[in-house]
């Protein structure tokens, strides 16, 4: 891998983290030019209220004056406080991350094991039913909304069945510190973990299915049965390698998509993490912290996504080349 070719990725890279800071300046004050009326309609406020809440929200000057305001105070890592609680909206995000971690990080691991294994499954076995069967159940996962698989799960499972907790991350009356109060978050957990990993693991299956179907075709695949090898190590050693190639790069998005977390389903599920962050925040509008979000999230993504690119010629000898 050359130097050439790592400054261009990292370049990209800046070039889309750069439109990315002028797109969240101006895209928050399409959506809403004037915060303190909105915030405060219904109010009487004087005109040196208005002029101090102006100059709290970082709203005074020229539009010009504010995004030279912003570069700044972004570079500084101040992203200014939330208009619901006054608490800096930096301090609001760490505060949620974790939750978002925990519950979709597990989700999407899960869902990728658990899909990739059925689209192998699946690619491997292409044409009968087994491949039918899993193809349409991942078509059908995938396809489904999440919120509305969250409410069915929930319906049934907690209101009806009453076999687990209908929100939140932990019991008010249960334990408060140790091993207990872990086991009572993680059982917390589970019904929107399980949500999650239903809703994502179509994804992985398919496209699995698909590489693992392109490769079937490839003349190493027939000189490795001319060795004698069994149909069980043909796939294993040499279908399943070079097809988990065309994932990887899906894979690195999704963990970076794992802290924009899943805003339904955290709303579903009462969930405290950036997902609910940010549906509360939506209603608002608390533009400060929507800005702050939304940069955290485009940021994300776009660190695992370089990791995906710088990853991939090590994966894939030929890209090295080109």
């Amino acid at each position: 891998m050359t130097f050439r070719f790592v400054a261009g990725k990292v370049a990209g890279a800046l070039g889309t983290l750069a439109f990315v800071l002028v797109f969240n300046f101006f895209l928050f004050r399409v959506v809403e030019s004037n915060p303190v009326a909105t915030l405060f309609r219904g109010r009487n406020l004087t005109d040196s209220q208005r002029e101090e809440l102006t100059r709290q929200f970082g709203l005074e000057g020229s539009k010009l004056e504010q995004f030279w305001r912003y570069l700044e105070q972004t570079a500084q890592l101040n992203f200014g406080r939330s208009y619901a609680t006054n608490q800096p909206v930096l301090d609001e995000i760490w505060a949620a991350a974790p939750q978002t971690i925990a519950l979709v990080g597990t989700a999407t691991v899960l869902a990728m094991v658990f899909g990739i294994l059925m689209g192998i499954s699946a690619g491997w076995r292409r044409g009968t039913n087994q491949d039918r069967v899993l193809t349409s159940t991942s078509i059908v996962t995938w396809s489904t909304p999440e919120f509305w698989l969250g409410m069915i799960l929930l319906t049934f499972f907690a209101v009806r069945l009453g076999l687990f907790p209908t929100g939140g991350i932990s019991d008010p009356s249960g334990p408060d510190s140790g091993l207990g109060k872990l086991l009572d978050q993680a059982w917390h957990m589970t019904l929107p973990c399980v949500t999650l990993t239903i809703a994502y693991l179509g994804e992985y299956a398919l496209i699995m299915r698909s590489s693992i179907i392109d490769v079937s075709r490839e003349d190493y695949l027939t000189l490795a049965r001319a060795k004698g090898l069994r149909d069980s190590q043909v796939r294993d050693r040499h279908a399943v390698r070079n097809a988990l190639l065309p994932s990887t790069a899906l894979i690195a998005i999704s963990f970076g998509f794992v802290l924009s977390g899943a805003i339904t389903v955290e709303t579903v599920y009462s969930w405290p993490g950036l997902g609910l962050l940010t549906y509360e925040s939506l209603r608002g509008p608390d533009l400060p912290m929507l800005q702050g979000l939304f940069l955290f999230f485009s940021l994300a993504v776009i660190v695992f996504n370089l990791a995906a690119d710088l990853l991939y010629p090590y994966l894939d000898p030929r890209v090295r080349h080109q």
